[in-house]
């Protein structure tokens, strides 16, 4: 069966699943790619292990190690694998849990949540299992309902010429971009560029920046790259700074971050 074809089983099995939630563990390699989909459920995508990059109309989501990605229903998003991926996902119905978010959000996962992620997709093994899931489904939805957002989105502008600007800027990542620069190349001034790049993506430039430079760095991190190394591929010119900026992005610092994503 080609990835294809397990593609359109799994969405045919999302669709056609019964009761609140229906589970889906899967392994991808480096570099595959989930085409183009959406679905009747709320998606919580958890990357259990690598980082996965989701792409949709209204921006693209960075999902490191030890996140996840609420998906509401009728979002068309496309996945894409950053290096190996162990992806366990859950497709929830709209009526088991108020109040489900309406738009994409990255959420870090708490360790109880992990651990109730991991019980929900085991297969079945003998006949307790289903009282074991009758127990376990409540807590769990409880527990995912209230998981802390973090700001790993990178919304695109829907100017062109502002969208061909970030685009070229995800190519070569830099600290150093200036607004400046920017608004004279679309030939606008400092004050309408800086109005119009936050109407359009509801960020200011400064962190969306920041936030482009970490999607370029954590997949390299995730990927064993020593952070001297990425951050001076970067263009930052001190690790220190490097570190501050993870650090105000994430809430800790690289090889803290690595060190504890690494030991799950």
């Amino acid at each position: 069966m080609g990835p294809r074809s397990k593609h359109y089983d799994r969405l045919w099995a999302i669709e056609t699943a019964a009761g609140p939630v229906h589970t889906s563990p899967n392994h991808y390699s480096a570099g595959d790619l989930v085409e183009r989909h959406s679905h009747k459920r709320t998606q919580l995508l958890y990357a259990r292990s690598g980082v996965v990059l989701v792409t949709t109309d209204q921006g693209r989501w960075m999902v490191p190690p030890e996140h996840a990605l609420w998906i509401p229903p009728g979002v068309e998003h496309s996945v894409e694998m950053l290096g190996a991926v162990t992806m366990l996902s859950l497709y929830i119905d709209a009526s088991a849990v108020p109040d489900l978010p309406a738009f994409v959000r990255v959420v870090s996962i708490t360790g109880l949540a992990r651990e109730l992620i991991i019980e929900a997709v085991q297969p079945p093994s003998d006949d307790n299992s289903r009282e074991r899931a009758d127990l376990i489904l409540p807590l769990l939805l409880n527990v995912v309902a209230k998981l802390p957002d973090i700001s790993l989105g990178l919304p695109f502008p829907e100017d062109p010429r502002l969208a061909a600007l970030c685009r070229r800027f995800i190519a070569n990542p830099t600290p150093d971009l200036i607004i400046d620069v920017w608004a004279r190349e679309l030939s606008m001034s400092r004050r309408a560029f800086t109005r119009a790049f936050r109407r359009q993506t509801g960020l200011s430039l400064s962190v969306w920046r920041q936030q482009a430079c970490l999607f370029a760095a954590l997949p390299r991190l995730a990927a064993g790259e020593a952070v001297t190394t990425v951050a001076l591929d970067l263009g930052y010119g001190s690790i220190p700074a490097f570190t501050t900026m993870f650090k105000r992005m994430l809430g800790t610092s690289p090889r803290s971050y690595l060190t504890s994503h690494s030991n799950h």
